[in-house]
């Protein structure tokens, strides 16, 4: 029997009958492999801490609930502060620390403003709540995130369960608004407020996680995130990330246009205070500083048309340009009675529109509160000079 030799051309395989793709030869190249899961990770699930080492700030709170976990006293839990502060890596990285590879079956986690209704009450929580599991020792976790969203029946119906199984079961109900939350619940919880981070702290991460994904940070990009985030460590990832992609596609157009005419790559794109701000879709300080001056010292028609252009042009919104308008009136030598005056308007357009108010008519009210503050501030000058 002859054997044929390795270096013999071997015939081609049939083409399939259904007419698809022949497979590849031996010494193809092959296909390129899918992109990894961390690579399609929104970078707040990425970089979210899993351990209470990774922690960010809240160094008392992180103290006293490893205290309560090591001694096995954990009481229920109530988290409450601004978004982005850190409260739910809290909890789940308590709950890893706790139950370690059984984390997955001693802990539910709902989002109560999903399914906040009294019927998950009655059903998934207290299902959870009034089993044991043979095998694994110690409490199990329910984790309620934004329990403010819950009904104040379902609310009245938690207070019973959490009362009657104890012995089982501990809860974390984490809410922005402590006051939503109806006191009968809040007396059966420990409650640890959340304040927003430091600018250390927050800087730090973002120099991190910029270091770790090739982020280019130009002049003033770091600010401006810290500035937008205002302790907000998710919205400040969240902003970076979409300044990043932008950057990205940005580069990619430029590398095509130098691949065209032959030239060498260009740089990477920083991201610079003005790209922070337009991804976020908020004023820079210096467009509402012109805003400020036209309401100041411009005419009322011509502040309207200028300013129902600038919306229009820029796509600002009239509720970011009244929030940063109430920090440049704080700042601006005004009597008190107009500056008190300004700042209850300021609250009332940025309410209204909040409720789906017009942005026309609010425009009109927000040029025709100044334009009254303006008076105010004369006739106070007045006074003060007749005083003396």
């Amino acid at each position: 029997m002859e054997i044929e030799p390795v270096s013999a051309a071997k015939p081609e395989p049939p083409a399939p009958a259904d007419g698809g793709a022949r497979p590849a030869a031996a010494g193809a190249a092959p296909p390129a492999s899918p992109p990894s899961a961390d690579a399609s990770l929104m970078w707040v699930e990425k970089y979210r801490p899993a351990k209470l080492d990774d922690l960010l700030s809240h160094t008392d709170i992180v103290r006293t609930l490893r205290r309560l976990i090591a001694s096995s006293r954990l009481p229920h839990l109530l988290f409450c502060g601004p978004p982005g502060t850190g409260k739910t890596s809290t909890i789940l990285a308590c709950a890893r620390e706790m139950y370690g590879p059984a984390y997955g079956a001693m802990v539910l986690e709902l989002n109560a403003s999903d399914e906040r209704g009294i019927d998950v009450v009655r059903e998934r929580i207290k299902s959870f709540a009034s089993t044991r599991r043979i095998f694994s020792r110690g409490v199990k976790l329910i984790v309620l995130d934004e329990a403010d969203a819950m009904t104040a029946a379902a609310q009245a119906a938690l207070r019973r369960v959490i009362e009657k199984h104890t012995a089982n079961v501990r809860f974390c109900l984490i809410c922005n608004y402590v006051n939503k939350i109806i006191p009968a619940v809040q007396s059966r919880c420990t409650r640890f407020r959340f304040a927003p981070l430091p600018s250390g702290d927050v800087s730090g991460r973002l120099t991190e996680i910029a270091a770790a994904e090739g982020v280019v940070l130009g002049d003033g990009g770091l600010a401006a995130l810290m500035e937008l985030g205002a302790g907000d460590m998710r919205r400040c990832v969240h902003l970076l990330q979409s300044a990043h992609m932008a950057s990205c596609a940005e580069a990619a157009a430029a590398a095509e246009t130098a691949a065209a005419d032959g030239g060498p790559p260009p740089d990477p794109v920083p991201i610079t205070r003005e790209a922070v701000y337009a991804n976020a879709g908020a004023p820079l300080p210096s467009d509402v500083q012109v805003v400020a001056d036209w309401l100041l010292n411009e005419p009322f028609p011509v502040c309207v048309t200028r300013l129902t252009a600038l919306q229009v042009d820029k796509g600002f919104a009239m509720d970011d340009i009244c929030r940063q308008l109430v920090e440049m009136v704080l700042l601006m030598p005004l009597p008190g009675v107009a500056k008190c005056y300004l700042l209850e308007h300021l609250a009332e357009v940025e309410y209204r529109m909040a409720g789906g108010g017009s942005v026309a008519l609010n425009t009109l009210a927000l040029v025709g509160a100044f334009k009254f503050g303006m008076l105010l501030t004369r006739d106070a000058e007045v006074k003060a000079m007749d005083e003396t």
